[in-house]
């Protein structure tokens, strides 16, 4: 039912997705998380707990008489969630119940106040998704009183009727949220679903070892495993797992996840294996400023004027054979890339001609940024690119003269290809229709913590 799974998304916000063997992510939910929850919880709880009475049988007469008893509104007036340290997360609620009592002469109308208790636990399935169940659960009914305050109905049909309201709310109410529950557990099954990130690339998350719970928060520890064609993207495993310290990021946040080196070096190897950070870099050859032709490498390079008295367009091929490293570093995120370029000319038979070849070191400062649910990047120049010549088959090169001209045709197309692979970005640990709302992101010795509210959207 629709109600079901709006309500299990939204308990699911308890629960966010992690994965296999050797936590890289932490995910930390906090009292701010529990607020939200329950506050938007309340219309889907009203909706649970419009369960269905029964007829009434009343036997006083001289004739069996079944009475129909309908519930008209369901009211959450308060929703209280807490951690349970140790345990779980503990639901008290208020409702107000409103029925109305389909007899002669006129229907009547009672309410009827219900205090609720249920304490959740989260376990850790075959599967490595969270699993929800209720260990507890009692209520408190009120005494009932007549909407209109008349006392046209008999007391002692009243004090029956009242006694078959609470009978039935007492046999439903808790079998209707244990079901709820139920539900949800369908709901984080799917978190283990592949993310995309890039089309032949997907992430998925799940948990790797039963939730922490403390007073404040509830903490999961959590493996993002990266796939390649369908293959995962394995690193060697750290001695030392990852822990989040227990004081980061903002103070009152709803969500703090923290981010290990050992995912960025996974999404990094990631792009290299695929081959998404390779490029070729062409000019207009009639172009006033443009430099890739052999004429305006001739003027720098004798033997290139020689072999091309007319000019001929050049291509820089960029290939990345060694995987990009992250360094992360308190306030301080770069990237390092170590590309082979190799500098072709287009020859009078439309043959490529490698002119030389150039061993590359780039660094990168890397500015991070969360949208809705995906970590992305920007990246710019940290001071000069480092060149030595690999090969060449145009006699010497001055390294000097050929960085000045690599900085005009070789930085901004590799920024303006690497910015636009890292503003696809990488699915974060979430649920359907749950968005980061306000993000903050610090960068720490080893790690990244992202300091977020949260946002579902129906």
């Amino acid at each position: 039912m629709a109600w079901a799974r709006r309500l299990g998304l939204l308990l699911a916000l308890l629960l966010p997705v992690v994965s296999a063997s050797t936590p890289g992510t932490v995910v930390r939910l906090n009292k701010a998380a529990l607020s939200y929850v329950s506050e938007i919880g309340k219309a889907p709880l009203q909706r649970a707990l419009q369960v269905t009475v029964p007829h009434f049988l009343d036997w006083s007469g001289e004739a069996l008489q079944p009475t129909r008893i309908r519930i008209l509104n369901v009211h959450v007036p308060r929703l209280h969630l807490k951690f349970i340290a140790g345990f779980g997360v503990r639901l008290l609620a208020a409702a107000n119940f409103t029925f109305k009592v389909f007899r002669a002469p006129e229907p009547l109308e009672l309410t009827l106040p219900v205090e609720l208790l249920a304490d959740t636990r989260v376990t850790q399935s075959s599967i490595r998704t969270p699993v929800v169940s209720i260990s507890a659960c009692s209520l408190f009914l009120g005494h009932a009183n007549e909407f209109d305050g008349s006392n046209s109905t008999s007391h002692a049909l009243l004090v029956l009727v009242q006694k078959h309201i609470k009978a039935v709310l007492s046999n439903k109410l808790c079998l209707s949220i244990s079901n709820l529950v139920q539900g949800v557990n369908v709901h984080l099954g799917t978190l283990i679903g592949l993310n995309p990130v890039g089309p032949e690339s997907q992430i998925r998350y799940s948990m790797v070892s039963v939730p922490t719970v403390t007073s404040d928060y509830i903490s999961l520890e959590v493996n993002a495993v990266l796939f390649l064609l369908g293959k995962p993207i394995i690193l060697p495993t750290d001695a030392t797992p990852f822990v989040l310290p227990r004081h980061v990021g903002t103070e009152g946040s709803m969500a703090t996840v923290g981010l290990s080196q050992h995912l960025f070096d996974s999404a990094l190897l990631l792009l290299q294996k695929a081959g998404a950070l390779n490029l070729d870099i062409t000019g207009q050859l009639r172009s006033d400023d443009n430099l890739l032709n052999t004429s305006a490498l001739g003027r720098l390079i004798p033997e290139v004027a020689r072999q091309f008295p007319e000019p001929m367009p050049v291509v820089l091929k960029v290939r990345l054979g060694a995987t990009p490293v992250a360094m992360l570093h308190t306030n301080n995120a770069t990237l390092r890339l170590q590309p082979f370029v190799e500098v072709l000319a287009t020859a009078s038979n439309s043959a490529f001609q490698s002119l030389f070849s150039l061993d590359v070191v780039v660094n990168l400062r890397l500015q991070l940024s969360v949208s809705k649910v995906k970590l992305q990047g920007t990246t710019s120049v940290l001071g000069d690119v480092q060149l030595t010549v690999a090969s060449s088959n145009v006699g010497f090169i001055d390294t000097d003269q050929v960085r000045t001209v690599m900085g005009t045709v070789f930085e901004k197309p590799l920024l303006d290809h690497l910015n636009a692979l890292l503003a696809m970005g990488i699915a974060l640990p979430g649920v359907v229709n749950l968005h980061y709302v306000a993000p903050e992101i610090f960068v720490y010795e080893g790690y990244v913590v992202i300091s977020s509210g949260l946002f579902y959207q129906s």
